[in-house]
């Protein structure tokens, strides 16, 4: 693939340059002019880089002569595969948990600190130029029929405007081709099925992390109540942030609940979502923040602990196809299902609860417009 030439539509240069034109504003959306085409932190996340694997795979397969050649190895679709997003909208609109977090920081993981902007892989318009691109994909894929699987409540959106989305690709003949989401639901519909391996971090679930009151605390002398301990944790940040808000450092948020002591009924129909609005930065800068809830000791909070909700994370554009030389703005929101969350913190009655963002990558370059909660079906 690589040894082809370069302006072959099959050849490892132009591969890379699909991904780029996909991403990183080299094309406006048809019929608006001033929106960039734009397919992460949004529905078409998922579908567009299956479909690019595919086609890639049987480039790949055609050149050596083997057609069965293959890359190896939230509990609603907008929390897990991300926010609608139609033509005429802003693009950005929302990520899912799954492009924010493993699919950004592996990107950035595996990118070389030496190069200015993290090349190839930590920056979007250089990041299919590594061959691991590929393989990292191919897992970001496998996770969307993994977490089908999980839950017959874990379905694909419904909406016409996603399943009739369509791309364009070069197949493995150098034609270009159309394609729509509707025609890539199911590995099968392209010619392959994952492996069934066993996933032990499945049934692993979240524990609370026990704060120092709770080991300390004895009949003769009581815990501290939730108010008075969430006003002590409070202090120690400083205060209660105010918004629009620069993450420059810890941020605490006290935030009000819609509703409270839900039924197990109610909690299956409503999931309650943790909504952190106008997420705006440069998107020329790798941003980070992770969330907490009901803790600000972030020294001490893992991953594996309740009180982590996830992390918001932009993999860096590097240099846009626009306005070089200029700040180059994205305003996104993050959306996390924290039912589960509330349940394991024994929140669930409590009518407010507090929240903590706390600044990982891109310190000072992120401003916040706001946190609040909502249910949503």
């Amino acid at each position: 693939m690589k040894a082809l030439p370069a302006d072959d539509p099959r050849s490892f240069a132009q591969q890379a340059n699909v991904h780029c034109a996909y991403c990183d504003g080299a094309y406006d959306q048809v019929g608006f002019p001033d929106l960039e085409l734009q397919v992460h932190n949004s529905w078409l996340f998922f579908p567009f880089h299956r479909f690019y694997l595919h086609f890639h795979e049987r480039i790949l397969g055609k050149l050596i002569g083997d057609d069965s050649f293959m890359v190896s190895n939230a509990k609603t679709a907008p929390l897990f595969m991300g926010l609608p997003y139609r033509a005429g909208d802003n693009y950005n609109p929302g990520a899912g948990s799954m492009e924010n977090s493993p699919h950004g920081p592996v990107h950035v993981w595996v990118g070389d600190p030496k190069q200015p902007n993290g090349e190839n892989m930590g920056v979007f318009y250089a990041a299919a130029r590594d061959p691991v691109f590929y393989s990292h994909h191919a897992n970001v894929d496998r996770m969307w029929q993994v977490w089908k699987k999980l839950s017959p409540r874990n379905v694909d959106f419904a909406d016409r405007d996603w399943l009739d989305t369509s791309f364009l690709f070069y197949d493995e003949d150098g034609r270009l081709v159309r394609v729509k989401v509707k025609d890539c639901l199911e590995p099968e519909m392209l010619g392959f099925t994952y492996q069934e391996v066993n996933l032990p971090w499945l049934s692993k679930r979240a524990t609370p992390r026990a704060t120092p009151a709770a080991e300390s605390s004895s009949i003769s002398s009581p815990p501290p109540s939730k108010k008075k301990r969430r006003a002590k944790l409070l202090k120690s940040a400083g205060g209660a942030a105010t918004f629009p808000l620069t993450l420059s450092s810890v941020a605490c948020i006290t935030v009000k609940r819609p509703k409270v002591s839900r039924r197990q009924a109610d909690k299956d129909k409503e999931e309650e979502i943790l909504v952190v609005d106008g997420i705006e930065f440069d998107r020329t800068n790798c941003v980070k923040f992770d969330v907490y809830v009901d803790d600000t000791d972030a020294g001490e909070v893992k991953p594996d602990d309740s009180e982590f909700a996830s992390s918001f994370f932009n993999v860096s554009h590097g240099r846009g196809h626009k306005k070089k030389g200029k700040m180059e703005t994205m305003t996104t929101t993050l959306r996390l299902g924290i039912t589960d969350l509330l349940e394991d913190l024994k929140l669930d009655d409590d009518d407010e609860i507090l929240v903590t963002l706390i600044p990982r990558k891109g310190r000072g370059k992120v401003k916040i417009g706001g946190v609040r909660i909502e249910l949503s079906s």
